[in-house]
């Protein structure tokens, strides 16, 4: 667990460093900053979307997922869940817009930093080996991220610290139940769909479009069941 704990501060410190610069930036620079981290977004969402080769099973989970995910209104709940976060520890501006701008800045980096395979294959390298190599790197990588998100969205990326805490402690923890049972192929689709949702992301900061991101979290859950069932089914 020190390395997710580690992880998580390196988000917190980010998440400073990032509100500290969003304080003293005009809102033309903010803006700036904004297309940048839509670019770099949609960069990484490309390298991790490439890593998928079931390309039936990724549009059947995206598809299907979204479905759900809307049927279930996934975002609304995260949104209010953002909401609830920045009333209780009184963090961001009052009024609707700094509910939502709070809202996605925690659901945008929870995602940044928790759909890549480093979270995955760190995670259990952490708990089965006590090797923490991977989360360290990761460590650097997320905090980095922070401090560009957070001039960007501002500080609801911080709180991406407890998604991180939880996800990754998860992992850790559980690692030796479930490492047998994630495979590379697994861990490569998994990747491809957090692709995808990156993707979605950086859609959303560059102002091309507002796609409901959230809504399309049981893709991750659809790929792990079609991957577990491609040997039954090798269409996908």
């Amino acid at each position: 667990m020190i390395a997710t704990l580690v992880n998580a501060a390196a988000v917190i410190a980010g998440s400073l460093v990032g509100l500290l610069l969003r304080g003293r930036l005009k809102d033309t620079y903010r803006a700036a900053i904004q297309v940048g981290a839509g670019i770099l977004t949609l960069v990484v969402g490309i390298q991790m979307a490439m890593r998928s080769t079931m390309i039936v099973a990724l549009a059947l989970s995206l598809i299907v997922g979204g479905i759900l995910g809307e049927w279930w209104r996934i975002e609304d709940g995260i949104l209010r869940l953002g909401d609830t976060l920045r009333r209780t520890f009184r963090a961001g501006e009052d009024g609707s817009d700094g509910a939502r701008n709070f809202a996605y800045g925690f659901l945008n980096a929870s995602l940044l930093f928790c759909v890549g395979a480093m979270a995955i294959v760190g995670s259990f390298k952490a708990g089965t080996e006590g090797d923490y190599t991977l989360i360290y790197t990761k460590s650097v990588l997320d905090g980095a991220m922070a401090i560009v998100f957070t001039a960007a969205q501002g500080i609801g990326v911080a709180f991406s610290a407890l998604t991180v805490l939880v996800y990754q402690g998860a992992l850790t923890l559980l690692a030796g139940v479930v490492k047998p049972l994630v495979t590379e192929t697994l861990i490569a689709e998994i990747t491809g769909v957090g692709g995808a949702l990156l993707l979605m992301i950086g859609i959303n900061l560059l102002g091309i479009a507002r796609l409901k991101t959230a809504n399309f979290l049981p893709a991750i859950v659809l790929m792990v069941a079609f991957v577990l069932l491609a040997p039954l089914v090798p269409w996908l």
